[in-house]
């Protein structure tokens, strides 16, 4: 999922994408003029102002506008080529001493006006180290941010404010499983242009991760009861934010759509099985992140006593969780999941189990979250929630980094499958090779590779689909980025600049130009269609029809997108079978 630890190992592994699979797990204008017109101007004091209204690139931020008048108090953004933008606005108290491992605080009233136009503190997490890897760092420009127990915040893109409309609501949930990443660390993130595109209200959000978001701390004192879920609680608590705030921003409160990537993509399936999160979004999408079972009481448990125990905490001073520097606590944990839950030597997560492997994650428990989301089935909660669901062809093993990798030989992928399943190696292989007789042996790897994403994808849609109610639409995307020598492939991020029509922006990933715009287009308008009915067609693309388990309709976006049945029925069947 999302990766901030680079793997040592100079094998063939998956460049880390976000490195927090390591711990894992792991899941990618300006001012036009110094003197605006008056008739920019009046339309930003009044929230009114609409692309169609701009001639050319502008900002304008002024003392007093543009402003919206919140449940907690006033705030004032500024307005980027029409679109009115917040950023780093609270939605609930600081999670710091006192309130460290318990549930969210609703934010309390501020007076005055607030100043809301740059992100606010990102979750505390391990420092990224993938700006040593060169090409990495190219493709991805992270924003790291700075972090900061003061991390519940929301940011928020809107075409018009302060009116009376009822435009769907798009709210955004990042990657890097639940210990790493933030709203504002990839590019793609930025909701300007597909807020413009829609028609939409587009929001992102930070809340807590890793240790700080997931810790098991049950056993130690019934004040602990919810440590372990945290996290999830932290996101409810902003989508009760939207649906109380949401309509000053013209969003509809009962027209939200929950959609994340990797382990953004882990949470929205997780708030699919919440009691507290039902009725809080009508529509959700899971994008590389279809985990179908959460953290067991037990692994979590375990991996708690292991953190303490390198703190040198007790029953008696467990206390001192509250005033240690969380840098200490992060350091521990790290520690801990590096010597207990080493990242997979072959690169490759197993999304079968996903959940214990990355060992911080949502866990099962009585209360918040009751039952595995998807396993042994859908949860009922969210039965009439429409879904979203697929993956990338490449996913997390690329030769991001290695050029060297292009040279794998057909014996060592014999042995690199081998590592996955074992003597039935021959028979995968060779189910994977008849779709692509002409593949090279690393081409073969990385799908194979991919095949378990792939696999959980598609169980994700069969569950959902037999619950017979809300429909699921299930995709895959195989589009090959030009980018160095096109050696990235259909990478783990890949389809994120597409999805918020960000392809220009992200030019390093994508490499920009027509042909990328033109699916980003196609994508960007799926995903608003969607979020706009539950159905992801419109007149620009091939008939996107619905999954069922016998035809397998599968959406294969890429230069030539189209629906096909089954694209690689047999490779499923294969590796389900190894």
């Amino acid at each position: 999922m999302k990766d901030k630890t680079q793997a040592k190992d100079r094998t063939l592994s998956a460049p880390p994408r976000r490195e927090a699979l390591k711990q894992t797990a792991l899941l990618l204008g300006g001012l036009a003029s110094a003197a605006p017109s008056a008739r920019i101007l009046a339309a930003a004091s009044t929230g009114s102002m609409h692309a169609k209204s701009v001639v050319r690139s502008s900002v304008i931020a002024r003392d007093n506008a543009p402003t919206v008048d919140l449940e907690s108090g006033k705030v004032v953004g500024y307005v980027r080529n029409g679109i009115n933008t917040f950023k780093g606005i609270p939605y609930a108290e600081s999670t710091a001493g006192a309130n460290r491992f318990m549930p969210p605080i609703k934010v309390k009233p501020w007076t005055g006006l607030r100043s809301s136009r740059q992100y606010g503190p990102v979750a505390p997490q391990a420092a990224r180290t993938g700006w040593a890897n060169d090409e990495e760092a190219f493709m991805f420009s992270w924003d790291d941010g700075v972090q900061g127990e003061d991390c519940l915040r929301i940011n928020l893109w809107s075409p018009a404010i302060n009116a009376h409309e009822s435009r769907p609501v798009m709210v955004w949930l990042h990657g890097g499983a639940f210990a790493a990443g933030s709203g504002q660390e990839l590019k793609a993130y930025d909701g300007e242009n597909l807020s413009r595109r829609g028609d939409t209200v587009v929001v992102s959000l930070n809340h807590r991760l890793n240790a700080l978001g997931y810790l098991n701390l049950a056993a130690y004192g019934d004040r602990y009861a919810s440590s372990a879920n945290v996290g999830m609680l932290d996101i409810v608590m902003a989508l009760e934010w939207v649906r109380d705030n949401i309509a000053v921003f013209g969003g509809d409160p009962k027209k939200v759509t929950i959609f994340g990537q990797s382990g953004g993509g882990a949470k929205v399936g997780t708030l699919m099985g919440m009691p507290s999160a039902k009725g809080l979004f009508r529509r959700a999408i899971v994008e590389s992140g279809s985990m179908l079972r959460a953290g067991s009481q037990e692994n979590s448990r375990r991996l708690a006593e292991f953190i303490l125990s390198e703190l040198n905490l007790n029953d008696s001073s467990i206390e001192k969780l509250h005033t240690l520097p969380y840098e200490k606590i992060i350091a521990a944990s790290g520690k801990v999941m590096q010597e207990r839950n080493p990242f997979p030597r072959n690169g490759v997560p197993d999304f079968r189990r996903m959940a214990d492997v990355m060992g911080f994650a949502s866990v099962v428990d009585s209360t918040i979250l009751p039952e595995h989301p998807f396993d042994p089935q859908a949860s009922p909660l969210s039965a009439d929630v429409p879904m979203i669901i697929g993956s990338t062809l490449n996913e997390f093993v690329t030769a991001i980094n290695h050029p060297e990798y292009e040279k794998l030989g057909h014996a060592e992928l014999v042995e690199r499958v081998k590592t996955i399943y074992g003597e039935r190696a021959p028979v995968v292989i060779e189910a994977f090779k008849q779709r692509t007789p002409k593949a090279s042996p690393f081409d073969l790897w990385s799908r194979i590779a991919a095949g378990g994403v792939r696999e959980s994808a598609m169980n994700q849609a069969r569950r959902k689909s037999a619950q017979g109610s809300a429909p699921a639409y299930l995709y895959w995307f195989s589009w090959q980025t030009p980018v160095l020598n096109g050696r990235p492939r259909a990478f783990h991020c890949a389809e994120l600049p597409f999805v918020f029509d960000n392809t220009d922006r992200c030019e390093n990933m994508t490499g920009g130009g027509t042909g990328a715009r033109a699916l980003g287009a196609l994508m960007s308008d799926a995903w608003i269609q969607f979020a706009r009915t539950g159905n992801p067609n419109h007149p620009g693309m091939p008939h996107w029809e619905k999954f069922d388990p016998e035809k397998m309709p599968t959406m294969i976006f890429d230069n030539k997108s189209e629906c096909v049945n089954g694209p690689d029925a047999r490779e499923l069947k294969i590796i389900a079978d190894s």
